[in-house]
């Protein structure tokens, strides 16, 4: 299927329809149907790596004529580890109990009527997302393994690499003999595309954005379909005064500088004053030599040379780039007011030997991930053992 379509609205419910069609065979669909074609998309991926990757270089030089910026461009990138992971996620998703058809809470009324609940499939499942291409491989692995068919519609700029990867999706699920329709990646870049798709409600049950707030804002305002959203990572890491140093180092080095264009990337770091004169100036000069713009608050800003002094606007701000806000607080109770006032309630962090205070702030944080001595890039559905994830929901 080519990207020039010129009948947008009459193509997009032909997939719709196609996709409700397709769901009604995969909700009837056995564990091992689905795990077999989990399995063989898995070889079409292995099995196609030349192909994967002359597409996504074809979607790279086209990103970089655009002058698209370092952090999307890596995040566009599809290197062999990446597809290594992708394969490896599939496998994950394979092993794991099949959702579908589990019964639980199962209690008896006073009428001698038993209760309970049973897990069933959504139905049509449209995931609309951007840049990175490994999405679609997650995205179709989690929808076919809870028994629900999916569009998914990637951003223009990942348009080849979306498409070779949809191919070996396909394939799979031929192989497998489920119906390839229960996978489709839209083929246009056309926005039309989007407004038509999140107006379905016929055909499409909910609708998963996962981009930019410009991409989230948009979907929530125009869709006639429900919303799971997915928006800001402003992930914090605190270090608190009782924390070991060289572990608290690792850590804040890691979750910022691993990688700056995800949403699981430390965007603000919170420092007990008690321990901030020796843990800042070895912790900057790490950061500058990665090339990594600090932000700070008063206090930081006099423990450490070449620091820019942090804006309101900072402490609310996804960088997605080699920028971090930096704040010295007074202890446990100022990090986490700070956190819980300007958190996007992704993933957060403390770095502390006391288990006293550990808890507390696992208790006290309100986001989707809230660690004790990690960094925030294991906030990661193929981290927590899950294969993948589509997106962490928080509030909008």
């Amino acid at each position: 299927m080519s990207e020039q379509i010129t009948d947008i609205a009459a193509y997009m419910q032909e997939v719709g329809r196609a996709a409700r069609q397709a769901s009604r065979a995969l909700a009837s669909a056995s564990t091992g149907a689905k795990n077999a074609a989990l399995n063989a998309i898995a070889e079409q991926l292995d099995n196609s790596r030349p192909a994967l990757q002359e597409a996504n270089q074809k979607d790279m030089e086209a990103g970089a004529a655009k002058g698209l910026d370092a952090a999307l461009l890596d995040r566009l990138e599809l290197t062999p580890a990446r597809i290594d992971s992708m394969i490896e996620g599939l496998r994950q998703i394979t092993a794991l109990p099949d959702p579908i058809g589990e019964i639980f809470d199962m209690n008896y009324r006073p009428t001698g009527i038993q209760v309970g609940r049973m897990r069933v499939p959504l139905g049509v499942v449209g995931i609309i997302y951007e840049s990175r291409p490994n999405v679609t491989a997650d995205a179709a692995a989690l929808c076919l393994k809870s028994g629900n068919a999916t569009v998914l519609r990637g951003g223009s700029e990942a348009f080849h690499s979306n498409q070779a990867i949809a191919q070996c999706i396909q394939q799979g699920l031929e192989q497998a003999e489920l119906p390839a329709t229960a996978v489709q990646v839209v083929a246009t870049t056309d926005r039309e595309a989007v407004g038509t798709m999140i107006t379905m409600p016929d055909y499409i049950d909910v609708i998963i954005p996962r981009g930019g707030k410009g991409l989230i804002e948009r979907i929530s305002n125009n869709a006639r379909v429900p919303v799971i959203k997915h928006l800001d990572g402003i992930c914090h890491v605190y270090i608190d005064d009782q924390a070991d140093e060289q572990k608290a180092f690792d850590i804040a080095l890691n979750a910022k500088t691993q990688r700056y264009g995800t949403c699981n990337t430390l965007e603000t770091l919170l420092v007990a004053e008690n321990i901030a004169a020796s843990m800042l100036p070895k912790l900057a000069a790490a950061y500058t030599e990665k090339g990594v713009e600090l932000r700070g608050c008063k206090r930081t800003c006099a423990i450490i040379d070449n620091c820019v002094t942090a804006t309101d606007e900072d402490w609310d701000t996804e960088y997605l780039a080699p920028i971090l806000s930096v704040k010295v607080v007074a202890g446990l109770d100022e990090a986490i007011d700070h956190i819980n006032t300007h958190s996007s309630q992704h993933t957060e962090s403390i770095v502390s030997e006391n288990v006293t205070r550990a808890r507390r702030f696992l208790t006290e944080v309100d986001s989707s991930s809230v660690m004790v001595n990690a960094s925030t890039r294991f906030a990661d559905g193929f981290e927590y053992g899950l294969g993948a994830e589509i997106g962490i929901s928080t509030p909008a």
